[in-house]
Formats: C-alpha cells, sequence, structure tokens
C-alpha cells in the first residue's frame, strides 16, 4: 500500500521550488517540506522509536505542524493531533490512552506539559513563529528550549536527521492518524485511521469536494489537528500553495481581509459558526474565492441561504466524523443549485450509506432511522477499546449514531444525535427542527434546542437563545412565532438568553453544556 506520505514526495518531485507553506512571514518549499519532514522522521527513529509507535502532536497551526504529521508517516509512525486549546488533564488522558512515544509540542505550551507525567515519552518544542529552514545550521551550545520544560528544540531534532529517508513501507491497515474524539459525551475514543482510510479520504475529496490544482492559495483557519490537517493532504498532493493562518483565533474580518489581500481560492475548511460569524462582519472582496468546504456540524437553512447570497455558490458542504475523516455525503452548492438547503447531499461515490432501524434493517425513503456507512474510508476500529468497536462496528457498518432519512433522489437529511431526541408526550421531537425555525426570526442570531426533565409529558423543550440586540424579543414572541413553522407541541416551553453558546474547542455547539446551564439554575 502506499504511504499517505508519498502524497508530499510526489509534490516534492514535481514542485520542488514552489511554495507549500506559508505561515506570517515565512515560507516553506514543497523541497524544504520533503527535506524536513524525512529529517524529523528519522531523527526520531534514531531516538529510539519504531515504526508503529504514536507520536502526539499539540501546537496551533504553524509550519512545523505539516512537518511532524508528515514527518511521522515517513517513518512509519502514527500521529496523534490533538487540539491546542485541550486542558492538561485532557491531554494526559489522551497521551496515556494513546501510548505515545513522543510529544511535539509549542512552547507556549511548557508550562502545561511540565506538569504530565511523561515518563518513557520524548518531547519536543516548537516555536511557531521560528521558520522551517532543514538546511540551517544549529548552534548545539544553544539552549535546548527557550521556554523551558522540554527536552529538546525542534531544529535541533532535525539536525540529526537525514533529508535521504524514503517513505516507510506500509500495509493498507497500518495506522496512520489516531483521531480522537472531543469527548463530549464521555471519555474520549480513539480512532484508527489507516493509510488506506486517509488515501481513500484525499482521493474523495479531490474528486468530489474541491479538485485543488497547483495554482490555487489555500487558507487553512480551522485546527489542523481535525478537518483542515485532515484536507490539507489534498492541497498537498496537488502542489497548491498553501496559507496557514496565524491568528491566535478566528477574527472574521482578518480572515476576510487576507482572502482579499492574498487572493485566496480556496478556504479548506469551516465549521457552520465561523460562517455566521463571517456574514456579520463588513463586505471584502472576495472574488478569487472558488470552493469553501465547512461541516462539523448543521448549518441552519437561513443562514445557508445568507452565505450563498453573500459569496456565491462557492460552497461544499461534507458530513463525516472521525470515525469516517470528512467523508459520508456532500452537497456542493454550484452543481446542486436545486438540492434543499436542509439536505446533507448525496454519498459519495464507493461509499454505501444506508438508514437502518432499531434492528439494523434498512428503512424506504422518507423513513427514519440511523446513518450506518461502509466503504474504504471508515475506520478499522477504537484504539484499545474492542467493546466499544463491537457497538460502532457491528454487522460490519459504523454506526454514526446519527438520526436521519433519505428523499427518493438519494439526498441525505440529517435530524439530530440519537442521544438528543426529546421525547415530550410520547412524541419525538428533534433539536434541529425546532431550532430551523427559531433561527428564521430577526432577533436571533443563534440557537440551541434540548429537552429537560418533566413530571407530566417527560421532557420539555427549551432553547437557548443568542439574541441579535439587547434587549431580546420577548420570550413569548419567540414561542409564537415558532409555531408559525412547526407544530404547536414541538414548540418551545421556555426561552434562555445567553451572551454566547458553549463551543468546543473545534467551534461546536455544546448542546449538553447548555443544557447543564439551564439545570443548574435555581
Amino acid at each position: 500500500m502506499v504511504n499517505v506520505a508519498s502524497l508530499l514526495t510526489t509534490s516534492a518531485q514535481r514542485f520542488p521550488d514552489r511554495c507549500a507553506l506559508r505561515y506570517a512571514d515565512g515560507r516553506t518549499s514543497y523541497r524544504q517540506l520533503r527535506d524536513a519532514a524525512a529529517m524529523f522522521g528519522s531523527a526520531l527513529l534514531r531516538r529510539g522509536l519504531v515504526p508503529g509507535d504514536r507520536v502526539a502532536l499539540f501546537m496551533p497551526n504553524c509550519q512545523q505542524y505539516l512537518v511532524a504529521l508528515f514527518g511521522a508517516w515517513y517513518a512509519g509512525l502514527v500521529a496523534v493531533p490533538m487540539n491546542a486549546k485541550l486542558a492538561g488533564p485532557e491531554v494526559a488522558v489522551i497521551l496515556g490512552d494513546s501510548g505515545a512515544r513522543a510529544l511535539v509540542h509549542s512552547t507556549s505550551a511548557a508550562r502545561l506539559v511540565a506538569g504530565l507525567d511523561l515518563t518513557g515519552v520524548h518531547t519536543v518544542a516548537v516555536d511557531p513563529a521560528a521558520p522551517v529552514d532543514p538546511a540551517a545550521p544549529v548552534d548545539p551550545a544553544a539552549p535546548m528550549d527557550p521556554a523551558g520544560g522540554a527536552k529538546e528544540a525542534f531544529a535541533q531534532l532535525l539536525a540529526e536527521g537525514t533529508p535521504d529517508l524514503e517513505p516507510a513501507e506500509v500495509a493498507a491497515d497500518d495506522l496512520a492518524w489516531l483521531f480522537y474524539t472531543s469527548g463530549t459525551t464521555g471519555r474520549p475514543k480513539g480512532a484508527q485511521l489507516s493509510h488506506r482510510n486517509l488515501l481513500t479520504m484525499t482521493w474523495t475529496l479531490l474528486a468530489d469536494v474541491c479538485a485543488y490544482t497547483q495554482d490555487d492559495v489555500v487558507l487553512h483557519v480551522a485546527p489542523l489537528s481535525h478537518g483542515s490537517g485532515l484536507y490539507a493532504l489534498g492541497s498537498i498532493a496537488r502542489g497548491a500553495d498553501n496559507i496557514i493562518h496565524a491568528g491566535g483565533g478566528f477574527d472574521p474580518s482578518e480572515v476576510l481581509d487576507l482572502v482579499a489581500r492574498e487572493r485566496v481560492s480556496v478556504l479548506a475548511f469551516l465549521v457552520p459558526t465561523m460562517i455566521v460569524r463571517m456574514l456579520g462582519v463588513a463586505p471584502t472582496d472576495t472574488s478569487s474565492l472558488r470552493c469553501a468546504v465547512y461541516g462539523g456540524a448543521p448549518i441552519h437553512v437561513e443562514h445557508s441561504r445568507a452565505m450563498i447570497d453573500r459569496f456565491g455558490p462557492v460552497f461544499v458542504q461534507i458530513y463525516g466524523q472521525g470515525e469516517s475523516p470528512m467523508t459520508v455525503t456532500y452537497l456542493n452548492h454550484a452543481t446542486s443549485p436545486g438540492t434543499p438547503l436542509d439536505s446533507a447531499g448525496v454519498a459519495h461515490p464507493g461509499v454505501e450509506v444506508r438508514v437502518l432501524d432499531g434492528d439494523d434493517r434498512p428503512v424506504p425513503a422518507g423513513a427514519e432511522g440511523e446513518v450506518c456507512v461502509r466503504g474504504d474510508v471508515v475506520m478499522r476500529g477504537y484504539w484499545n477499546n474492542p467493546a466499544a468497536t463491537e457497538r460502532a462496528l457491528r454487522g460490519g457498518w459504523l454506526h454514526t449514531g446519527d438520526i436521519g432519512r433519505f428523499d427518493e433522489h438519494g439526498n441525505l437529511f440529517l435530524l439530530d444525535r440519537s442521544s438528543d431526541v426529546i421525547i415530550s408526550g410520547g412524541a419525538n421531537i428533534y433539536p434541529r427542527e425546532v431550532e430551523e425555525a427559531l433561527v428564521q426570526h430577526p432577533g436571533v442570531a443563534e440557537v440551541v434546542v434540548f429537552g429537560v426533565p418533566d413530571e407530566t409529558w417527560g421532557e420539555n423543550v427549551v432553547a437557548a437563545v443568542v439574541p441579535v440586540t439587547t434587549p431580546p424579543p420577548p420570550e413569548s414572541e419567540l414561542i409564537t412565532y415558532s409555531t408559525t413553522h412547526i407544530a404547536g407541541f414541538k414548540k418551545p416551553k421556555k426561552i434562555i438568553y445567553l451572551e454566547a453558546l458553549p463551543k468546543s474547542a473545534y467551534g461546536k455547539v455544546l448542546r449538553r453544556e447548555a443544557r447543564k446551564l439551564v439545570l443548574s439554575e435555581p
């Protein structure tokens, strides 16, 4: 099987002097990226790591992230990316569960890392502002880590390696990426993604989602530990120019100014909350944009209409999970303008998607059930968790936990997570349909809906709303407004107002956290 690192090797052969990465004022060519990745991987092998060992990545977006990611694969190692916003206990859980032999972290995280038990873990500190130049001399007398807390600095590790390392020989099902779930429902699980999974994902991306070319200028604003890192494989494979956003957070005005200034043609990956924030700032010149990929959470129909009106039909929605990375269904707004905006699109060719009932039997079009997936993109199982693997992959199908239905044209409609369905008076109420009703009110900026216990009805519907202005619309007005779009039994019984919705490090709205806020009220 081809090692996923070969995507970089091929582009470095074809476009050695083309810019591969940009970060702040730094630039790295494809030759430099390939050499640095090989040096990183070979240096870890010299340190005693062996193919199959895990390398944890804990740093914000920077050029070194992709060096370490591809470098791990060059050496036949397994990447374990972690969101840079995780707290110490969360990092400790992933390091312990994965059995990581090496940890690459930013210098800004040195204090956090110093508080971890890193027995047997080789640590490497990264200064994101430092250039990636594999040919630069390294002063052996220089401090190993100016921020303290690590055994070795990134540049010093590279200096011990060789650019002559070729991508390791791998089997199709050899592990490449341990993708840890967000853990919002409990202890995070490591989805085992193989070289076959990642290559299939990349081919599907290039065929259905965004056909990158060497002329593209690609902007990465979402974490490289998640969707933007996965989709970077496609842009690297095609020799594109990748700008890694150097901001400390997502500033919509700053991002749109960057699009205009650098003539960005592709936004690699966005979550819906980023799009909503972009809609709230002054327009700029985005005429260079030809593709913007989004996913990770549902987007409300009103926001879909607004984004297409504002930016044009450049958007492609993807539906996937960490267990089937980025690849279940897709909706290209440019090529499928008649597809309902509340749809998640159609299944990718080569990916089978079914809606199954509680006995794992297929249901007809229009009927609701659990969305299940199989194909070469589906994970091989959860790391060290056979019970969870058996539950998720029973019958040879990935059971996503999402409730959905197909229409007669093969469009998938996602209703909610099975665990989020509200049962009130014996009737199933899907939070998303209530949210879709409320978000159409001009006074509602964002909304999340959930159920709370009720002695009479079992559960009542509650909506947490971020209002557009202060004071917010009256509660009675919003409740009455919702019934113009949904049945009366689905209307919220209570509206609470928040300054902001609780969100994960990846920008997903945390329904359970909002629910906790309500339940904790006196």
